[in-house]
């Protein structure tokens, strides 16, 4: 059995499946059954920072609270799915994660939202020891981290949307089975190519839809979800 890292101290409902960081912050009996809200974390509902590892570089997009906080008045389950490749390039730890979720999930709550789940990904082809894994499951544009949160929360993937700054978070989405996802202006998201590569994820079964950030994209959710 491989042995990976861990933090020194777990926050509430956190844990690993197979290298994967899982965290449930909601009762299952809760999100059963629901249409859910994935978010990317780094340029969607925080501001890019270069592989975040520091709270004091923690900074809320535009909004981005208050579109959470919308979802959570209506019962829809909000879960973070993130690629953490600087785990696996050995530039920051698990403990730095830790509290800059902490810090993330705090100004949150500040303003009236809450997180529900958070799925994290250590893996790269070029990470280091045991994160080193060519197109590892759980890496999106793979859906693993999607299709985990579904088996731990119980939520619905057939009728869930995915907000992302890449086409490789609309394409995890797509790969998951949602209806569809909207990309956002912030982050990566204006980066050359990348927007017509994100709306080029959608076909008949999975829409994509632009939108400047997550703050801006809240009536478009209001209306798909």
């Amino acid at each position: 059995m491989t042995t990976y890292p861990q933090p020194t101290t777990f926050p509430q409902g956190a844990g690993f499946q197979d290298g994967v960081w899982t965290q449930t912050l909601t009762p299952r009996a809760q999100t059963e059954g629901r249409a859910a809200l994935f978010l990317d974390r780094d340029g969607v509902v925080v501001e890019e920072a270069h592989y975040l590892h520091k709270t004091e570089d923690v900074q809320l997009t535009p909004n981005a609270g208050e579109t959470i906080k919308a979802a959570n008045a209506r019962g829809v389950p909000v879960i973070l799915v993130t690629n953490q490749a600087g785990i696996g390039y050995g530039y920051f730890g698990w403990d730095d994660f830790v509290a800059v979720q902490t810090r993330i999930l705090s100004d949150l709550n500040a303003s009236g939202a809450h997180i529900d789940g958070v799925f994290a990904c250590p893996f790269h082809e070029k990470a280091q020891g045991v994160y080193a894994a060519v197109d590892h499951f759980a890496r999106k544009p793979n859906p693993g981290m999607l299709t985990l949160a579904s088996q731990i929360m119980g939520v619905d993937l057939a009728k869930s949307w995915i907000v992302g700054d890449r086409s490789l978070d609309l394409q995890a989405g797509k790969n998951a089975g949602l209806v569809g996802g909207i990309h956002v202006w912030t982050g990566h998201g204006s980066k050359d190519g990348e927007r017509a590569a994100a709306l080029g994820v959608a076909d008949y079964a999975f829409s994509a839809s632009p939108a400047t950030n997550l703050g801006d994209a809240r009536s478009l959710i209001s209306i798909l979800l």
